[in-house]
């Protein structure tokens, strides 16, 4: 009996130890630019965990066994155009692959743009995007990861705001709640699957919309074209594109590699021939899904 005890105790430490940590952004009150609507997150899994209408926005950690850790984090912005987010898709199944790396995955579900729920909602991506990477570094002890090992990967909207993150990292686009916001927001790496980059020619019209708006005007179209926005200060980059890719046109990449180049920023770019968005893992393509192996070996060489 004692033995049987025993075993169940100790499978019930093992299962809390690996349950995952949903944590808030923001403290109770003080999320910004917020507004007291009735609208409700919404959450549909037809194949894909799809999330719209996010109100509360959180990180979820998932965090490698103690014995395989290297120290390293990544956050992960998953895309779906600034609409919605493919939650499992470009999110947490990522973050169980950066695990059996010995990566942390932490999946940030950010805000999307909304005129019913908030005032100035171009910068509401952002401002939950700043405010992840600082939350992260202020409990990068807790969660035994370095802090300045934090990267990041995002994917089409997605790759947008993660590159916004990278360019803008010390942009103030919101006061200060406690003292994790005293954290840096820059990110240390920062991956890119077929990101958004530009709002100019060759960008993807619905990401566009939903961000700024039908008719944007011109200083807002560059100041979220992150190619214009790139310094020596914007974090080593790993770009990954199809070259068939109709949603968002590989010249996104391109523009963003050329950019980065110029400033003297380091970036490893792979440009497939075929695989058109959202590929995620690309588990059912042989050639393509090599990418997530070339991503750990530009990771490593950064150490």
């Amino acid at each position: 009996m004692k033995n049987i005890i025993f075993g169940i105790l100790l499978l019930m430490a093992i299962t809390v130890q690996s349950q995952d940590t949903i944590m808030p952004l923001w403290p109770d009150g003080k999320i910004p630019n917020q507004l007291k609507m009735d609208e409700k997150e919404i959450h549909k899994n037809e194949g894909i965990l799809i999330i719209s209408k996010v109100q509360k926005p959180t990180i979820e950690v998932y965090l490698p066994s103690q014995r395989n850790a290297t120290g390293e984090a990544m956050l992960i912005f998953p895309g779906g155009g600034y609409g919605v987010l493919a939650y499992d898709w470009e999110g947490t199944d990522i973050a169980k692959l950066l695990n059996s790396k010995g990566i942390a995955g932490i999946v940030v579900k950010y805000r999307l743009p909304s005129n019913a729920s908030q005032k100035d909602k171009h910068f509401v991506p952002l401002m939950d995007a700043q405010r992840a990477m600082r939350l992260v570094r202020s409990h990068a002890k807790a969660y035994q990861i370095d802090p300045k090992k934090i990267g990041i990967i995002g994917f089409s909207a997605g790759g947008h705001l993660a590159s916004t993150l990278g360019t803008h990292f010390d942009e103030k686009v919101y006061d200060s709640v406690d003292d994790a916001d005293n954290e840096s927001a820059r990110p240390d790496f920062m991956a890119l699957g077929y990101p958004v980059i530009t709002f100019g020619i060759n960008t993807h019209g619905g990401s566009r919309k939903n961000l700024i708006g039908e008719n944007p005007p011109v200083d807002l179209v560059d100041h979220f074209s992150n190619e214009k926005q790139v310094s020596p200060q914007t974090p080593p980059t790993f770009l990954v594109h199809a070259t068939d890719d109709t949603g968002v046109p590989v010249e996104n990449s391109l523009l963003f590699y050329r950019a980065l180049k110029d400033n003297g920023v380091s970036v490893t770019m792979h440009i497939y021939p075929k695989g058109g968005h959202g590929f995620s893992l690309a588990r059912n393509d042989m050639h393509l899904r090599g990418w997530t192996e070339r991503m750990f070996e530009w990771i490593e060489s950064l150490r």
